[in-house]
């Protein structure tokens, strides 16, 4: 199917952003009111991880943006409280399921975008911009599934689309940060150089898809994209850390066929404790990353491809780590996500 017909440059048109209060979602809304759009925000009533925001916190964190309170599983919900029936110019979903279970990532990364897609278009919606994962390009996981269901039901739509694919976020490579300035050794999966990836910042990221609202070479298209500089890889940036913190470079390698028998012991016994179904998921999705590279992935040649994955912005991994280390992980909390 060939993709719509761009919508012509205008004034800064009417923004509706789902996923408002995550990672990546309160930096989009804070660039979009930068540059001038009116912006929608939705948001659940309790918001960030665990539940730490409340109202009064989140309508703090989106200033300059109206924010709506709701549901987005619930249809009810998007179409009386969210949407309202209004026309936006444009929707941004930065949806992404908190804990990646075989459930939730269905009813988050799938459904909750169908239903706000349905209920936009119903009211005149022109433009969406999604927020996905590179990692759907080789897909294995539950949530990776859910994703591309619905990147295949929002090119078929009939709006204009772009879906942004990015690479790693310097949040998700945050984790050993505090072990590994406590004394700690950083913990790499084998050798440490099984996999790689360009990450990008928030802020970098945010910036690319505002962009998206605007330039025509990005709609119609899915964009993968990385941040500035060279692949790098779980050893590098154990290394970066000790560098910074002038120290040795220490680590503890664990064996990738440690993951595979907590993968055997959860999924076996998930037959007889549904609830052990999610946890088998995140080892495997533990596992995906461990041995996957978040680059693009080069059908033809069988491999990962580092210079086949766009580079954008400024901010580097560096910076980013001296920064956490001089001021701590204040909005780098990793929450559901955190594995060591």
């Amino acid at each position: 199917m060939s993709p719509p017909s761009p919508s012509p440059a205008a004034s800064p048109g009417r923004v509706l952003v789902a996923g408002a209060t995550g990672y990546i979602g309160q930096h989009v809304v804070r660039e979009l009111v930068r540059r001038g759009h009116p912006v929608v925000a939705i948001a659940r009533p309790r918001a960030g991880v665990k539940g730490a925001m409340d109202e009064a916190a989140t309508r703090e964190a989106l200033a300059g943006a109206e924010v709506r309170f709701g549901d987005v599983t619930d249809p009810i919900s998007v179409r009386d409280a969210l949407v309202r029936g209004e026309r936006f110019d444009a929707v941004v979903s930065c949806l992404a399921s908190r804990t990646g279970g075989v459930q939730d990532a269905w009813r988050i990364e799938h459904r909750a975008n169908l239903e706000l897609l349905e209920a936009t278009r119903a009211a005149g919606l022109r433009q969406f911009v999604l927020l996905s994962a590179i990692c759907v390009q080789r897909p294995k996981l539950a949530f990776q599934h859910a994703k591309l269901a619905f990147e295949q039901a929002l090119v078929d739509s009939g709006v204009t689309w772009s879906i942004v694919r990015p690479t790693a976020f310097f949040k998700s490579l945050s984790g050993q940060v505090e072990a590994v300035k406590a004394g700690k050794r950083f913990v790499m999966f084998g050798d440490g150089e099984l996999t790689a990836c360009k990450p990008i910042s928030e802020a970098d990221l945010a910036r690319f898809i505002a962009e998206c609202l605007s330039d025509p070479k990005r709609q119609g298209a899915i964009l993968p994209i990385g941040g500035p500089g060279e692949p790098i890889t779980p050893r590098t940036q154990g290394e970066l850390l000790f560098e910074l913190l002038g120290r040795p470079p220490r680590f503890r390698r664990v064996p990738v066929g440690l993951m595979d028998a907590i993968i055997a012991v959860l999924g076996a016994g998930a037959h007889l404790v549904p609830s052990l179904a999610d946890k088998a998921e995140f080892a495997r999705i533990g596992r995906y990353y461990a041995t996957e590279s978040m680059l693009v992935w080069d059908e033809a040649a069988g491999r990962y491809d580092a210079s086949a994955t766009p580079a954008y912005g400024q901010d580097t991994l560096r910076d980013h780590y001296a920064r956490i280390l001089r001021e701590g992980l204040a909005g780098q909390e990793l929450g559901d996500h955190a594995m060591f």
